[in-house]
C-alpha cells in the first residue's frame, strides 16, 4: 500500500525535525522544506498528498505559497493546511481566501497534530466530473476545472469557497445548516468556527451577487436562483 506523503514547510530546522518524526511514526512519507520556494519544486517534482505550510518564512511566504500551489493544475487537488503561530482572526481569514483547507495553530500536541492531518486526509479530493449551470443567474460551475463563470466571465474561487458554493447550488433552496456546511466542507474533524462560514458566504455574495445567498437565522444558508 502507497504511504500518503506530506511535505512539511517550514523555516525551522528543530520544527520541521519534531513533526517529521511524529508524522513518520504513524506511517507517512515526509517531505521537508526550509521557504515557499523550495517547497514548490519539491511540490512539483512529488506531489504531496497534503502540505502543511509555515506563514512567515524567507524567500516566499507561506501565504503567497499556498496561492501558487492553488494557480498550478498540478498541485489544485493538493490539500494545503497552515501550521503556525499567526493566530489571529485576519491570518486565519487570510488563510482561508488563499485557498488553505485548514489553519492550524502552535503550539499543538503532537497526538493533536496527527490527528487533524488524519482528518484532512481522510477528506476527498479532486473534483467532480460534471458541471452544474443555472441558467436564471448567469452562473456556471465547472467541477472539472474548479472555476466558475458569472455572466461568461471566469472567476478562479479560492478552494473552500468553490466548495461551499458547489454544496449550496447541489439543491437549490434546502437550507444548509452550519452543521451540514463545516461537515461537507471542513469536515468532521477539523475546528473552525461559525464566522468562518460567514466570510466565506460574504464572499460570495461580492463575487456572484447578494441576491442568491440567502440567510436562516439560527439555522444556516441557501442559495435561491
Amino acid at each position: 500500500m502507497r504511504k500518503q506523503k506530506i511535505l512539511l514547510v517550514d523555516d525551522e530546522q528543530d520544527i520541521l525535525d519534531l513533526i517529521a518524526y511524529n508524522l513518520e511514526r504513524e506511517g507517512y512519507e515526509v517531505m521537508t522544506a526550509p521557504n515557499g520556494r523550495k517547497a514548490l519544486q519539491l511540490a512539483l517534482s512529488n506531489i504531496p498528498d497534503l502540505v502543511l505550510l509555515d506563514v512567515m518564512m524567507p524567500e516566499m511566504d507561506g501565504m503567497e505559497t499556498c496561492r501558487e500551489m492553488r494557480d498550478n493544475p498540478n498541485l489544485r487537488n493538493v490539500r494545503i493546511a497552515f501550521l503556525t503561530a499567526r493566530n489571529e482572526d485576519y491570518s486565519q481569514i487570510a488563510g482561508f481566501d488563499a485557498g488553505a483547507d485548514d489553519y492550524i495553530s502552535k503550539p499543538i500536541k503532537p497526538r493533536v497534530l496527527v490527528s487533524r492531518v488524519k482528518a484532512l486526509l481522510r477528506r476527498p479530493s479532486g473534483s467532480e466530473e460534471d458541471g452544474t449551470g443555472l441558467p436564471a443567474t448567469g452562473i456556471v460551475i465547472d467541477k472539472e476545472r474548479y472555476v466558475v463563470y458569472k455572466d461568461g466571465e471566469q472567476l478562479s474561487l479560492p478552494k473552500k469557497e468553490f466548495e461551499l458554493l458547489a454544496l449550496l447550488t447541489s439543491a437549490p433552496g434546502r437550507v444548509f445548516t452550519r452543521e451540514n456546511i463545516l461537515s461537507s466542507v471542513w469536515g468532521n474533524d477539523v475546528i473552525v468556527g461559525d464566522r468562518t462560514i460567514d466570510v466565506h458566504i460574504r464572499k460570495l455574495r461580492e463575487k456572484l451577487g447578494d441576491e442568491y445567498f440567502k440567510t436562516v437565522k439560527g439555522v444556516g444558508y441557501k442559495f435561491e436562483p
